[in-house]
């Protein structure tokens, strides 16, 4: 046979023996990825296992004493239901086809779905100094997340992950717990002593719209038009084309001054010439270099005793804005490409040397003021030394960056668009029963407060529907205090923002963690995670667990006008109102008719708060914290719980 005839005959041949193979080996029972081992599945309810299989194969499912039985449908899909159970486990489940899947080490218990952007994001590495012994103490295999990674989907809803598993709570996984979502899960155990699971579906920087489903934004039909039109590939395609091609006619060089040379400004043979003074922490444009967008190097020999040497050592750089790299004695230690992470880098055990070392930080920043924040660390440690890194520094600029040239042109980010992180993290989930919801998310909607209360009321009726399980419990942080202090009456997106969450409190089932003293003003990750998981957990003691207990602080219910004051009621009040310092309240202002706010005293009389002014005669409006960042809210309740922000004048 010429080896032509032998092609020949092997096409042939292959499909044949295709058709030989049994059909189980082509169209084995499978499962999505949330279904297995280490898995907790909620207690009391139906739970509802399912998977894909041969159209017509016969699929059983053996689990804690209970055998279902079904079909595969025509479209391949099958499922079965087992009666509610009791906390328990672990147990093993049998997943019966052609094919044998067995599952191990499961839990009943409750799984709540945790959910938002980067401060449900935040995992505890991110805070292992503040809560390094959290980590290393971590051991309650009853604790246990499923991480779902950043991914997004315009065209439509999916049905599956990506292989990902369930992490039980041990010092090697539990530093990849969202924090917010650990603390909570640890309080909720603590409590009721049955098993918490974390399904942790959340991504930085993203908009609520992107977390609804399509059909949530009934009223939106703007959103609805651009759901349309991101569903179009060709659309997407040119738009991000064009945002491309502005990006690379106004592009930041890769280099500047500081790397063409033949010897570079971090080398440790450089000699720098006509460097300037400047300060660490503080923005450049607030020490004499004036609308700079570039980049910018820093130089200062820093004095390392000798206990130091040989050691390990990390190097705390706060936070820089925008980008940064930072070399010690000629060598690159560290980098980061943006703004939001605190700066922690691990120096190389024989880099440092007894006495003098050239620390050089590069800096570029594109937009706003760059340089160092404020309040921040900044300093080198080992073990048992640390020396700091603030104070005096020499600097000198490498790149002045040009303005941007004609209208600015953006792409399509795709975890910004409407639906796109529903149909990709949020839908291959919604069969799991659960619980009820975590949700941590805002900011990215702070500069359109507007519109903020019709889509959180109108997200959370849309998870509860799909989940199909009635008014889950849904609780959400309000947003924590952010920005510059206010110490006068002014407008603010951010209290605007808090408003709109409040009213979301109007839903049944919900309950809110307020968050305004646990802010940074600096810093949009504030560190005090465990407060705000341990408020989420307060509130699920009384909304989801049905405890009588206060588990909030105090709400605006309403105003009453009694001549020259106003007498505020709340709700939440528990054994009474107080202030949480013990000092006089404060952050309360009035206003008469031309809402010309001016600050008030304020006084509790009969767990009520009365308002009044010498300058306001015939007062009208009262707001309390309305503010980015108030000075000092300083009104609780009893169960010392900060109350909410709120206005009368909207």
């Amino acid at each position: 046979m010429c080896v032509h005839d032998q092609v020949i005959s092997s096409r042939i041949l292959f499909p044949l023996l295709i058709l030989m193979i049994p059909i189980h080996v082509l169209a084995d029972v499978s499962l999505p990825v949330i279904l297995r081992d280490s898995m907790i599945l909620q207690r009391n309810a139906e739970s509802r296992i399912w998977g894909w299989a041969e159209t017509g194969e016969l699929v059983t499912v053996d689990f804690n004493g209970q055998t279902q039985k079904t079909k595969a449908t025509e479209t391949g899909t099958w499922s079965v239901t087992f009666d509610p159970m009791q906390a328990g486990g672990p147990y093993s489940m049998a997943i019966k086809g052609q094919n044998t899947i067995t599952l191990k080490d499961i839990l009943i218990g409750d799984v709540w779905f945790c959910s938002g952007q980067s401060n449900m994001v935040h995992q505890m590495r991110h805070h292992d100094v503040t809560y390094a012994r959290d980590i290393a103490e971590a051991n309650n295999p009853q604790i246990r997340q499923f991480l779902i990674p950043t991914m997004t989907a315009l065209a439509g809803p999916k049905d599956d992950f990506p292989d990902i598993s369930w992490k039980t709570a041990n010092p090697d996984d539990a530093q990849y717990f969202s924090a917010v979502a650990y603390f909570f899960a640890q309080k909720i155990h603590a409590r009721y002593g049955v098993p918490i699971g974390i399904i942790n579906a959340s991504v930085g920087g993203t908009p609520i719209e992107a977390w609804t489903r399509a059909d949530g934004f009934d009223d939106f039909p703007t959103i609805q038009e651009t759901i349309e039109k991101n569903r179009d590939t060709s659309y997407v395609n040119s738009t991000n084309r064009a945002a491309r091609e502005f990006r690379r006619q106004n592009q930041v060089p890769e280099n500047d001054k500081g790397l063409i040379g033949e010897v570079k400004w971090y080398d440790e043979n450089y000699i720098p010439k006509n460097w300037r003074n400047i300060n660490i922490p503080g923005y450049w444009e607030d020490q004499g270099a004036k609308d700079l967008n570039g980049v910018v190097w820093y130089r200062k020999q820093i004095e390392i005793p000798a206990s130091m040497v040989a050691q390990p050592a990390t190097v705390f750089l706060g936070r820089i804005v925008d980008a940064d790299q930072l070399y010690i004695n000629g060598t690159l230690v560290g980098q980061t490409t943006y703004q939001y992470p605190q700066r922690k880098y691990p120096v190389p055990e024989d880099l440092l040397k007894a006495g003098k070392n050239m620390f050089v930080i590069r800096v570029t920043n594109r937009f706003n003021k760059g340089g160092f924040v404020p309040d921040k660390p900044y300093f080198i440690f080992t073990e048992n030394d640390t020396v700091d890194l603030k104070g005096y520094w020499k600097y000198k600029v490498g790149d002045v960056y040009k303005p941007f040239e004609g209208e600015r042109v953006s792409g399509i980010s795709a975890q910004n668009q409407p639906t796109s992180l529903y149909n990709a993290m949020v839908s291959p989930a919604t069969p799991f029963k659960i619980k009820g919801f975590l949700w941590y998310q805002g900011e990215s909607n702070a500069g359109r407060p507007e519109t903020y209360q019709q889509l959180q009321r109108g997200l959370i009726k849309n998870w509860r529907k799909i989940w199909g399980q009635g008014e889950l419990p849904f609780l959400y942080v309000q947003l924590p205090n952010f920005l510059d202090v206010d110490y006068l009456p002014s407008e603010s997106n951010w209290a605007l923002m808090r408003e709109a969450q409040m009213l979301a409190l109007q839903e049944p089932n919900t309950g809110m963690a307020v968050a305004i003293d646990l802010g940074e003003w600096n810093d949009i990750h504030p560190d005090n995670k465990k407060d705000v998981g341990e408020r989420l957990a307060e509130n699920a003691f009384r909304v989801a667990y049905g405890e009588t207990i206060v588990g909030s602080g105090p709400i605006f219910r309403s105003a009453s006008v009694y001549d020259d004051k106003i007498v505020v009621e709340f709700d939440f009040v528990g054994q009474g109102l107080k202030s949480l310092d013990g000092e006089a309240l404060s952050e309360f202002a009035i206003a008469g008719e031309d809402k010309r706010f001016v600050w008030a005293v304020a006084k509790i009389v009969n767990d009520k708060v009365e308002v009044r002014s010498d300058e306001i005669k015939n007062p009208k409006y009262v707001r309390y914290a309305w503010a980015n960042n108030p000075d000092n809210p300083n009104l609780g309740n009893s169960a010392g719980i900060p109350a909410s922000p709120f206005r009368t004048d909207q």
